[in-house]
């Protein structure tokens, strides 16, 4: 029940039931204002010349004097064919000369303001146009009024409230009637259909809201498959769209996560087992040179520091190609990019190879267009790239097997492909042979090949140049990666 009364849902009923009580309330407020200034502005006008029309019948008793007694007898008859009316006699400065007031009743006002009076006479204002009324302070009604001569020379005015005391007391007894069985019974029932059927749409919108809810929820105890449908094109439509693209989108990360927590784990046992195999190998000589110290010959001890020697380098290799992947993986190394000849290059690189080639029996070809645009990228990690590859394919090709470089111009760009004669790749795993430390031979022998970082720096250097290798390859017949490079287009002048 706590949960119910927290709930959007009730909120949002709460909030709308207030407003609609105030609209309710304001509604009659403002009906009752409207309702009051239509009465008036309606019985003004239709009362506009009455007191002009009584004022003939009062000039008889103003001509020489004011006859007060005839004055009130008249007002006091008007009255009682007119119960609607109050009938007052106003001298120039809007003192009140005659009126007709039973016994029990006084006035509370002996004169009455000439501003209204006069805008009524001269008819300057939009009505309705209130003026005082004598028998309550502070009080305004509507009237009618019109211009009366008293002695003579005196400007006087006969002053006609229309709606007298007496019908203000009929109709305050009606009054409370009407707003009790009309407005507020009208209110209350209007009120409560408009309630009931806002309760109702906002029962059937939010329940889209506690799908939504619910399926957060799921999605938060685990349940990873879970998503929003989405069957309209509004607000809350787009809300779910999104909530699915961003559980989308946490679910990817997830499994990079897993896939990174992965290679970590792969990344850690692969480094363990490439830097404890030479340091355990560059112990065992110097052990071995320590104990036999005595009794080793020149020759012996040359040949054990050489072989530690070179076990030193290839683990200096290793740390400088982690080293240079890390920094490829950070982003570190942003490519300096300047133009240069890519033949040039790969004739030094391939005068680099050529001896372990020739010492192998490997054959080096090249394949070279007469004229090809200058390449633009950083020139020594291309030389890197292009060096990994050769490198790559020395390892793998057998005795008398050929290495063949290609380069072709092709749509403004340079395409770069390196092919051998080797033992080649199964299908299934090249999509696998770009990641760090995966080696095809599993013996991870040095004599067959490396740590199973040079692919992986080649194709960072790559990424990083937005361009991408590519590999094909059959078993025992061999493999060929290839690669795109941006040609330079010089600036148009």
């Amino acid at each position: 029940m706590k949960t119910f009364l927290q709930s959007f849902y009730v909120k949002l009923s709460a909030i709308f039931l207030i407003l609609l009580l105030i609209m309710g309330i304001a509604q009659i407020f403002i009906t009752l204002n409207s309702s009051k200034s239509f009465y008036n502005q309606a019985d003004q006008t239709m009362n506009w010349d009455l007191a002009k029309n009584m004022a003939v019948d009062f000039d008889e008793f103003l001509a020489d004097s004011i006859d007060y007694a005839g004055i009130k007898h008249m007002i006091h008859y008007m009255m009682v064919i007119n119960p609607n009316i109050e009938i007052y006699l106003l001298d120039d400065n809007g003192k009140i000369l005659a009126f007709f007031a039973e016994p029990h009743k006084k006035l509370q006002a002996e004169t009455v303001r000439l501003e209204p009076v006069k805008s009524f006479v001269e008819g300057s204002r939009p009505t309705p146009i209130l003026g005082d009324d004598p028998r309550h302070s502070g009080r305004e009604k509507v009237f009618s009024a019109a211009v009366v001569r008293i002695n003579k020379n005196i400007d006087g005015y006969l002053y006609i409230i229309i709606g007298s005391e007496q019908f203000d007391t009929v109709a305050e007894t009606i009054w409370g009637s009407f707003v009790t069985e009309t407005l507020i019974l009208g209110l209350l029932l209007s009120s409560t259909a408009t309630a009931i059927i806002g309760l109702i749409l906002f029962a059937l919108l939010t329940q889209r809201l506690r799908v939504m809810t619910d399926v957060v929820r799921d999605f938060e105890k685990g349940k990873l498959n879970e998503r929003i449908p989405v069957t309209k094109n509004d607000e809350i439509s787009h809300l779910a769209y999104s909530f699915n693209k961003l559980a989308d989108t946490i679910v990817a990360n997830m499994d990079e996560l897993k896939k990174t927590d992965q290679i970590r784990r792969e990344l850690v046992a692969n480094i363990s087992h490439d830097l404890r195999n030479p340091i355990a190998s560059i112990k065992g000589y110097l052990e071995t040179i320590q104990l036999k110290d005595d009794t080793l010959d020149r020759a012996e001890r040359l040949k054990y520091i050489n072989a530690t020697l070179q076990i030193s380098l290839l683990l200096e290799n290793l740390i400088e190609q982690l080293f240079e992947l890390s920094k490829l993986d950070a982003h570190q190394s942003q490519p300096q990019l300047e133009p240069f000849s890519v033949t040039d290059l790969l004739q030094d690189v391939i005068m680099k190879f050529k001896p372990l080639a020739e010492k192998k029996n490997i054959h080096l070809e090249t394949e070279l267009p007469e004229s090809l645009p200058q390449a633009y990228a950083e020139i020594g990690l291309i030389e890197r790239a292009l060096s990994n590859l050769i490198d790559n394919a020395l390892q793998y090709t057998a005795e008398n097997g050929t290495i063949k470089i290609e380069i072709k111009h092709v749509n403004q760009e340079i395409c770069v492909r390196v092919s051998d004669t080797g033992c080649g790749i199964r299908e299934e795993e090249l999509p696998l042979i770009f990641d760090r430390f995966y080696r095809v031979e599993k013996s991870r022998a040095r004599t067959t090949g490396g740590a199973g970082l040079g692919l992986a720096i080649t194709k960072k250097i790559l990424d990083i140049h937005k361009s991408s290798i590519s590999v094909e390859s059959q078993v025992n017949v061999g493999t060929t990666f290839s690669f795109i490079l941006h040609s330079w287009q010089p600036a148009q002048t």
